[in-house]
């Protein structure tokens, strides 16, 4: 690919001979999860400079790059095709190409694709770098108000109400914040399994579209958090956090 490059401090490589192009490797690449402001300019420039991206959906992605005037060859990897696609980007990593790895919206492999593609890409002993960026779980977290020195995120919990429970009954006693990710087709009924297994009085925290135009929180006791969304119609994305027991804001 030729040309000089610039390093950061940590030797993570950025584009510095004008020509746009990065070497080999896997960049995993954090996309906003709302506000298209959070796009970081070291991002942008991987995005435009990759040799391929893969993205969970070729059509989402599609619209942050036509915001932002970028140009790319896009391949699909999604949790359907992730197995075997996963695969073939470390292969083509291996043969020297500059591979960006992004999902819909966040960090890739926090509750997105991309798991496999890195771990691949270790076991061969390929570069990987991170390209840091927005995180639904960080930014619940940060303000949130819950205790942020010690956290547990634990994603997305079943889908069914027993599986649901014996997970928060396992993860009761954690004496930090536990993060959890719902849709809002359950975000009511698992607060409401979160209220009747932790005790009512229990300090929580939930955020929706976060960073976006409607974005929303309720915090505070688990009866009031779960007795307010009961009242609303879930629309959006959630995030639900847990203070430990005896936390109070």
């Amino acid at each position: 690919m030729g040309g000089d490059l610039l390093y950061g401090r940590q030797g993570a490589p950025v584009s510095g001979d004008g020509s746009g192009k990065f070497p080999p490797g896997l960049y995993v690449v954090a996309t906003p999860i709302g506000n298209l402001g959070d796009l970081s300019q070291r991002a942008r420039d991987v995005l435009a400079g990759c040799d391929l991206l893969a993205c969970e959906d070729t059509r989402v992605t599609g619209k942050l790059l036509v915001h932002f005037g970028i140009s790319a060859k896009m391949l699909s990897y999604r949790e359907e095709n992730e197995r075997s696609v996963a695969i073939g980007l470390a292969d083509r990593v291996g043969a020297g190409l500059a591979v960006a790895l992004a999902c819909d919206a966040g960090t890739p492999a926090v509750s997105d694709p991309g798991f496999r593609a890195v771990r691949e890409c270790r076991r061969r002993g390929l570069p990987v770098y991170a390209v840091p960026g927005p995180s639904a779980s960080t930014t619940a977290l940060s303000a949130s108000g819950l205790p942020s020195d010690r956290f547990l995120f634990l994603g997305f919990p079943p889908s069914r109400s027993r599986a649901r429970r014996k997970l928060l009954c396992e993860w009761k006693n954690f004496t930090g914040t536990v993060i959890f990710y719902e849709s809002c087709h359950r975000i009511v009924p698992f607060v409401v399994e979160t209220q009747e297994e932790l005790g009512p009085d229990r300090t929580a925290a939930v955020g929706r579209e976060l960073t976006k135009l409607h974005e929303s929180w309720h915090v505070g006791p688990l009866a009031t958090v779960a007795g307010t969304l009961a009242q609303e119609r879930p629309r959006g994305e959630y995030v639900l956090l847990i203070a430990p027991e005896g936390f109070s804001l």
